[in-house]
């Protein structure tokens, strides 16, 4: 009879898997990594594996879902309190904790790129990649709706379209981060010229 396995045990291995499988993904790309880089990673077998994931895309889904909840969360629980400066949210949910463009991109950027790119023929991870977008897109415009309706924004932009466009500013950075050397990114002075933008839009004093 084998030893039973308490639910934490098994939450803690799921997670050491998740986190193996993120560093993998950064290393390696979405297409290139297999799940035998993942089980090597993680220093798990085949069946330990399969015990918590069916397939490549299951692990790089679970990942995704996680990021994104966890930033739903945080700004759904900064919406509840006062909310000192809309401004400062608004940048710390693009720029985190700094709320200040630096030279430093998401290392999974370029394979959540890849991930939704290659699988665009797929209706399953078009369905899938529809519906994180608009989870996405609502993070930025909350906040802008907040703000606008507060007073510390200009209304004279739809907060969707604001939204959209700080959505379309990141994927463009992580489409040249995947494809130019570190050198000639220039992501911090896109990143400055980016919030001088939403600043006007905005009307931010």
């Amino acid at each position: 009879m084998s030893p039973k396995v308490s639910k934490e045990h098994k939450e803690q291995r799921r997670a050491n898997i998740l986190e193996a499988a993120r560093n993998v993904f950064i290393e390696h790309g979405y297409e290139k990594t297999t799940m035998k880089h993942i089980m090597d990673a993680a220093n798990v077998s085949r069946g330990g594996l399969y015990q918590y994931f069916s397939n490549k895309e299951d692990v790089y889904e679970t990942i995704l879902e996680e990021s994104l909840t966890k930033s739903l969360n945080e700004t759904v629980d900064s919406l509840k309190e006062e909310v000192s400066s809309y401004w400062d949210l608004l940048l710390m949910s693009v720029f985190g904790e700094d709320k200040k463009p630096d030279d430093e991109m998401d290392p999974m950027a370029p394979s959540n790129l890849e991930f939704f790119i290659t699988g665009r023929n797929d209706q399953r991870r078009r369905e899938y990649g529809k519906v994180r977008y608009y989870d996405g897109l609502k993070i930025y415009k909350d906040i802008i709706d907040q703000g606008q309706t507060k007073g510390e924004f200009s209304s004279k932009f739809d907060s969707e379209i604001l939204a959209r466009s700080i959505v379309s500013f990141i994927d463009g950075l992580a489409l040249e981060h995947s494809i130019l050397p570190k050198e000639d990114l220039k992501l911090k002075e896109q990143s400055t010229l980016f919030v001088e933008y939403l600043k006007l839009a905005l009307e931010v004093k």
